[in-house]
């Protein structure tokens, strides 16, 4: 098993898993006159989880520039990923923000296509983000944001944030079969190098 090396884009991935919990409280705790410290809470909640969005873009560029890209940003990173989205798509259901079938479609997509690359790892198969998959965390951000800031605040954000979504379910389902089909390709090319090399022993 590789070493734990922690450093700057590490931690920040770290520092991004632990806004989660922070969010939910935020977006779902009932607090006087839904104000956190003399600010509204939405605008509070937009702020968190604008910064764990930044985190994720910030970790990314500073292990390329430091050449700081280590196993366990490799694997952490992408978990923090899926519990920031997932959380506060699964907060906005609850403040009746989103409807629950899109959300449920967006979630049960991450879901399969973690499992999926987990299965190519497990057959020596590299699957790197997609162009799509960033097209997908981009609109997924935006639309985040736009639901959370329209909810009081900016009530005519709101209906910008539900185009945003539709993008968001769009965009999932067509990078899911992209990343399947990138999949088969890859394995078919792994099981013909394999079947060439066994050929080359035999003969």
């Amino acid at each position: 098993m590789p070493a734990i090396q922690m450093n700057l884009p590490n931690t920040l991935t770290l520092v991004r898993m632990f806004l989660v919990p922070l969010l939910v409280v935020v977006l779902l705790t009932e607090f006087e006159g839904h104000l956190i410290l003399g600010m509204p809470k939405e605008l509070v909640g937009a702020g968190i989880f604008g910064l764990a969005s930044l985190t994720d873009w910030l970790d990314g560029y500073l292990a390329r520039r430091r050449r700081q890209v280590t196993w366990l940003g490799q694997v952490l990173d992408p978990i923090a990923d899926k519990l920031l989205t997932s959380a506060a798509f699964i907060s906005l259901v609850q403040l009746d923000l989103a409807p629950a079938w899109m959300v449920a479609l967006i979630i049960g997509r991450e879901f399969a296509i973690t499992g999926l690359r987990s299965l190519a790892y497990t057959k020596g198969i590299t699957m790197p983000a997609s162009q799509l998959g960033k097209i997908k965390m981009a609109s997924q951000v935006t639309a985040i944001l736009l639901l959370i800031l329209g909810w009081r605040s900016l009530p005519w954000l709101a209906p910008m944030g539900y185009v945003a979504l539709w993008v968001v379910m769009i965009t999932a389902i067509w990078s899911a079969i992209d990343y399947y089909r990138r999949f088969q390709q890859l394995l078919n090319a792994r099981v013909t190098d394999v079947n060439i090399v066994r050929a080359r022993k035999v003969s």
